[in-house]
């Protein structure tokens, strides 16, 4: 059975940081991906990273704060997440696909229940 599991969300003030960790369980995936959603909002995509880790992509409005990484060992992605601004606060989703990497949620089969990230202002 497949599942992934988030951790790390929470509360933190603007400018602060944090880490989201997404275990993967029942099969090892190819493209990994997060995914948030802002209340009232569609989800969004944020970043991907294929096996090796040698291709990553990020949405413009994370670039150059947001770092997605893999440990396969640990079947295992993180997000970590810098100079965090209120408007990155939403429910953040894990997701896996058989797929090199995409920024399409609809190229991910496999989802995670979610983590809440609140920034302060």
């Amino acid at each position: 059975q497949v599942q992934l599991v988030e951790s790390g969300g929470g509360l933190v003030q603007a400018g602060g940081s944090l880490r989201l960790s997404c275990a993967a369980s029942g099969r090892a995936f190819n493209g990994m991906g997060w995914f948030r959603q802002a209340p009232g909002k569609e989800r969004a995509f944020v970043a991907a990273i294929n096996w090796s880790g040698s291709n990553t992509y990020y949405a413009d409005s994370v670039k150059g704060r947001f770092t997605i990484s893999r440990d396969n060992a640990k079947n295992t992605v993180y997000l970590q997440m810098n100079l965090l601004k209120p408007e990155d606060t939403a429910v953040y989703y894990c997701a896996a696909t058989p797929r090199d990497f995409s920024s399409d949620s609809l190229e991910y089969p496999y989802w995670g229940q979610g983590t809440q990230v609140t920034v302060s202002s």
